[in-house]
């Protein structure tokens, strides 16, 4: 009997070679070839599967953003079954960070993607390049979250803090990646901040 193929999985195979090889090489220098020696798999296999690089891409950035969502996720999960808003907050922030391998490789891929975005209107019509708003909004209402919970300072301005932190953490992964910063100065910068924002406390209670 022919062996059954999960075209899902290998489709997401594809998308993680992509990532993987961009991580090293930059979005802009990777062709469809490349990234079927990286999966380890013919080119026509790539091109059965996406036709065209734009559509590569496309479904690359998608996978990107699950992983991203499966980052923050997986960092919630470890300070316990109720995380507070902070907790999350901070979940999300470091999650971009470049911190290791992985993040490093989401930071550079997205950050590539959003230069893309700039002159490929397929790209920018994505709503993970379209939509920085969504971000934004989560963070902001984690943080009225906390307001309401009197764990922010009274007066602070829950939507320009959101917007604050996310340009904040943006460009300390980009200073990471061209290494004028370490990672844990990195983290010390966000961490400073949020204890700025929250009152004199550095966990939720």
């Amino acid at each position: 009997m022919p062996k059954r193929v999960d075209h899902a999985e290998r489709r997401t195979e594809i998308a993680k070679a992509l990532v993987r090889v961009a991580g090293r090489r930059g979005l802009h220098a990777v062709g469809m070839r490349d990234v079927a020696a990286e999966a380890g798999v013919s080119l026509r296999l790539v091109q059965y599967y996406f036709e065209t690089k734009e559509k590569l891409l496309l479904y690359g950035l998608q996978h990107l953003a699950e992983r991203f969502g499966e980052r923050v996720a997986a960092r919630s999960r470890t300070v316990g079954d109720n995380p507070g808003p902070r907790a999350m907050i901070e979940a999300l922030l470091m999650a971009s960070l470049p911190t290791d391998e992985e993040s490093r490789a989401f930071h550079l891929v997205y950050t590539s993607y959003a230069v893309l975005a700039v002159t490929d209107p397929a790209l920018a019509a994505q709503p993970f390049i379209r939509n920085p708003d969504a971000a934004e909004d989560v963070l902001a209402g984690l943080l009225r979250q906390a307001q309401e919970a009197d764990l922010v300072a009274p007066g602070v301005d829950v939507q320009l803090e959101a917007a604050s932190l996310l340009a904040m953490s943006a460009g300390l992964g980009t200073s990471v990646l061209v290494n004028q910063r370490s990672p844990r100065s990195a983290v010390a910068v966000l961490e400073h901040h949020l204890n700025r924002i929250f009152q004199g406390s550095d966990q939720d209670p």
